[in-house]
């Protein structure tokens, strides 16, 4: 029963997430959007990593990022490795492509990839700031995407409080880190801990990009998200 709750809990995030991504760009604007090439670009990485997994039985053992093996490689790489079965690396994939589509959407490539590593990384080196060895606060339980794709997610959910001037839009989007800060403490679900990691930076970096000389990306204005054209600007 407490597997069940951790899915539909985690699954239920996501969901909070996609619809602040949604509302941040603009509903109306989806189908007009262009194609989203860098989230393309990672969505290929990782379904080409699935394909190694299936086609080579030590993908996981050389790729993971078990603590007990060495390799610098491993924290960018476990990420791609995935092994939460059929419908678990499904889901992965498909959010990570819904996400990343989104993100760049709003953030542009360049950002979108900064953020995706972010969430790589950041995570890792929390958890050392804290003196945690066991990585509890890491979702990726040593492989898988979801880490990096609920911490981008988290970043849109930011944005939009701060570029949305509806109080219901605002209200979904502070839910989130809310949400994920309640799921770490009842469930030590690492995916809402990532969240909250997500949630600030984003907030952090369009709160820089709005006093930047130079307009940067579409967030830069408080109506960005209801006004991008069909060019994601």
């Amino acid at each position: 029963m407490s597997a069940i709750l951790f899915n539909v809990t985690t699954a239920a995030l996501m969901v909070l997430m996609f619809k602040a991504g949604v509302f941040l760009i603009g509903e109306d604007t989806v189908r007009r959007r262009p194609v989203p090439y860098t989230a393309v670009a990672i969505t290929a990485v990782a379904v080409g990593a699935v394909v190694l997994q299936l086609c080579w039985s030590g993908a996981m053992d050389a790729l993971d990022s078990d603590p007990r093996r060495s390799g610098w490689w491993r924290v960018v790489t476990s990420v791609f490795m995935q092994n939460g079965g059929v419908f678990g690396d499904a889901w992965n994939i498909v959010t990570l492509a819904v996400i990343a589509a989104l993100a760049q959407w709003f953030w542009g490539g360049p950002l979108t990839l900064a953020l995706f590593a972010a969430g790589i990384l950041l995570p890792e080196h929390i958890d050392a700031l804290f003196g945690e060895t066991s990585r509890s606060t890491d979702p990726r339980n040593f492989a898988g995407s979801s880490g990096a794709t609920y911490f981008l997610a988290a970043t849109l959910a930011a944005a939009l409080v701060l570029s949305s001037s509806a109080a219901r839009e605002r209200l979904l989007a502070v839910c989130v880190p809310a949400a994920g800060l309640a799921m770490w403490l009842a469930q030590e679900n690492g995916h809402g801990l990532v969240s909250c990691y997500g949630f600030v930076l984003g907030a952090a970096v369009l709160l820089i990009a709005r006093r930047l000389p130079l307009r940067i990306l579409p967030g830069t204005t408080p109506t960005a998200g209801r006004t991008a054209d069909a060019t994601g600007h």
